[in-house]
């Protein structure tokens, strides 16, 4: 059985401990050990592609809060149904305005690159036939 393996039975104390006294014995040697650690995953939080707790926290964070704003079409009832009513035209309203704005951008940036080409067409017609040098 190999040094890291050994370490991996007592776990992340260990290679910290290792590391430690790498650092104590000869800078280099704790900066190398630090540097396998890392590599290896035995220290990282990233491990197995996983990104962290702080990450996973943040997901179900993000996940009550989609939930009590009523996010996506299955929105939970406030229990006043008039408000529910009310909610619901707003954000289909909101969400056509949503759209036809988003129309828009699409014929401005459209308009915008036909524009565009059309300046281009019409200079490279330009250079294409020069007109000729007045003669005096």
């Amino acid at each position: 059985m190999n040094v890291a393996a050994k370490l991996d039975d007592f776990g992340r104390p260990a290679w910290i401990g290792l590391t430690v006294l790498g650092f104590i014995v000869y800078w280099p040697v704790g900066l190398a050990i630090l540097l396998f650690s890392l590599w290896s995953g035995r220290m990282g939080c990233w491990k197995h592609g996983r990104i962290g707790r702080w990450h996973h926290g943040a997901e179900r964070m993000s996940d009550r809060m989609q939930d009590w704003c009523g996010g996506g079409r299955d929105r939970r009832s406030s229990g006043n149904r008039a408000f529910d009513e009310y909610r619901g035209e707003t954000l289909r309203r909101l969400e056509a305005e949503q759209r036809e704005f988003l129309d828009f951008l699409d014929r401005l940036r459209q308009a915008k690159d036909k524009a565009e080409f059309d300046q281009f067409m019409a200079e490279r017609r330009s250079r294409a036939n020069p007109s000729p040098p007045p003669q005096s």
